[in-house]
């Protein structure tokens, strides 16, 4: 195997210089082959509140300039063991949500026959059902960790049945989702009723509140998650206003008394023996982010999805 092409280094080059691909990786025409891809998806038109997720991915690859090769926390040089590459955006209809979730399933299955995992970057919440349906095609239904302070399976709004929060409802609907093993974690805030917990219950979710993390220990929080998600393949879907507002105020809804980014990286760290098949990082709209707080916690938790694929491709080997 050829030896990876790896993140410009920053001794020769600054790391304020040059095109902001994520982490300065690699563009994935100017490799020829890649094992793992971070994809921008700049598409907002589901969100209910607040607009600028479309602006999310740029944001992030701004923000991930200092992102460095080796990971101490898990022992890893995700860009050594693994050609990890930056696809760019999808373009996708900012006028039509319909045919913006058609294109992005069909982009992501298609990138997703080039590599072995994609960590896409939105955008709204609404992604994750194409990206879902891109995902199955390889693995069928899968176990869905969902961190959020939302449960994000509501019905519709306004009549319509795809937005940013719906996609799991709807992923739960057509089969996507494994329903016994699917969990959120993060959750928080007012709800419309306590019927929203019991649709959701019925809809394959497990869920750890934030509440739950605060009450009973970051490790209990992990066990619980370990054990419902079990060795199913694993999709990891992040919306980052799962984080507290101090932590992460650039996103389009958010609650106080989320997680901290050092809660959300542990969490994500224990999933180091699991078989992800895929992620995305969503919600990031940086018109409300300030110094890069959002940018830099959103970089971090991309960075951390990258080096526990790369690990996996390469036990793989």
């Amino acid at each position: 195997m050829t030896q990876p092409v790896g993140p410009v280094d920053a001794s020769k080059n600054p790391r304020y210089a040059g095109i902001a691909t994520f982490a300065r990786l690699p563009r994935i025409e100017d490799v020829p082959r890649a094992d793992l891809a971070v994809v921008g998806i700049p598409f907002d038109t589901g969100v209910s509140y607040r607009p600028g997720a479309r602006f999310g991915p740029s944001h992030v690859r701004e923000s991930s300039r200092l992102l460095r090769p080796y990971n101490p926390a898990q022992d890893v040089s995700p860009f050594a063991i693994a050609q990890v590459v930056d696809a760019g955006d999808i373009p996708v209809n900012p006028f039509d949500i319909d045919d913006a979730v058609a294109e992005v399933e069909r982009a992501a299955t298609a990138l997703g026959e080039q590599v072995s995992a994609l960590v896409a970057v939105g955008g709204d919440h609404t992604v994750a059902l194409p990206l879902l349906r891109a995902v199955t095609r390889k693995h069928g239904p899968v176990a869905v960790l969902h961190f959020d302070a939302h449960l994000d399976t509501w019905d519709t709004y306004f009549g319509a049945p795809v937005t940013h929060g719906t996609p799991f409802r709807r992923a739960s609907e057509e089969g996507l989702i494994d329903l016994t093993a699917s969990c959120h974690v993060g959750t928080r805030g007012p709800l419309y009723s306590k019927q929203d917990l019991v649709d959701d219950e019925r809809l394959g979710f497990s869920v750890v509140t934030s509440e739950f993390v605060e009450e009973q220990g970051l490790d209990a929080a992990i066990a619980r998650v370990r054990e419902r998600i079990g060795d199913r393949p694993l999709y990891v879907s992040i919306d980052i206003d799962v984080l507290d507002p101090a932590h992460a105020p650039g996103t389009g809804t958010p609650e106080a008394g989320g997680l901290t980014s050092r809660e959300l990286l542990r969490m994500l760290r224990s999933l180091s023996d699991a078989h992800i098949v895929g992620a995305d990082v969503v919600e990031v709209s940086p018109a409300y982010d300030h110094a890069q707080l959002t940018g830099i916690a959103a970089s971090h938790v991309v960075y951390e999805l990258v080096t526990l694929l790369a690990a996996q491709v390469d036990r793989s080997r």
